[in-house]
């Protein structure tokens, strides 16, 4: 009879045999729970997720890939009524620099700064302000036309001594329009 209770004994003994055992079974069983509802969390809202750190896939994104390369910008030069005046051209690029006299620019009005570059003439004053000069990039740094550059220079140059006439529209201009 001695023989057959310790068979038994061993039948009913289970997995965990020591203290540790059962200490990392229970932490098993709370934590690897845990872990897989994390795991289906995050595969059931994977798709929803941005790539780490970019919004390449956001519509903002998208629509800046996708629009248009040019714009285009029409400029009616036909009628110079609907062109800046000089006046309009001097207060939104000329001023900056010409009211201040920064960086060497002759101030509006000095008609002693104005007198030499006045005396090379309206044509020397254009390609100066078209090409540029000195700190003075071409255009005056603006967007403006050919035409609504004439108006300012003529503008400047009449405020500070010049007696020059308004510019008259281009040829080419003019003959579009007819």
């Amino acid at each position: 009879m001695s023989d057959v209770l310790p068979a038994e004994h061993e039948a009913h003994e289970g997995l965990i045999r020591t203290p540790q055992q059962l200490v990392a079974v229970l932490v098993a069983s709370f934590v690897l729970p845990v872990v897989i509802i994390i795991m289906l969390i995050n595969f059931v809202a994977w798709d929803s997720k941005p790539a780490a750190g970019s919004d390449g896939l956001s519509a903002e994104a998208v629509a800046r890939r996708i629009q248009p390369v040019g714009v285009s910008d029409y400029k009616d030069l036909t009628d110079a009524k609907s062109m800046k005046t000089g006046e309009q051209v001097f207060q939104a690029q000329c001023t900056a620099c010409h009211t201040s006299g920064a960086v060497g620019a002759p101030k509006i009005g000095d008609e002693a700064a104005w007198a030499p570059r006045i005396k090379t003439g309206f044509d020397a004053l254009m390609n100066s302000v078209l090409k540029g000069k000195g700190s003075m990039p071409a255009q005056g740094g603006g967007d403006f036309t050919d035409f609504e550059i004439s108006r300012g220079v003529v503008f400047m140059a009449n405020k500070s001594g010049a007696k020059l006439d308004e510019p008259k529209l281009p040829a080419a201009a003019a003959s579009a329009a007819k």
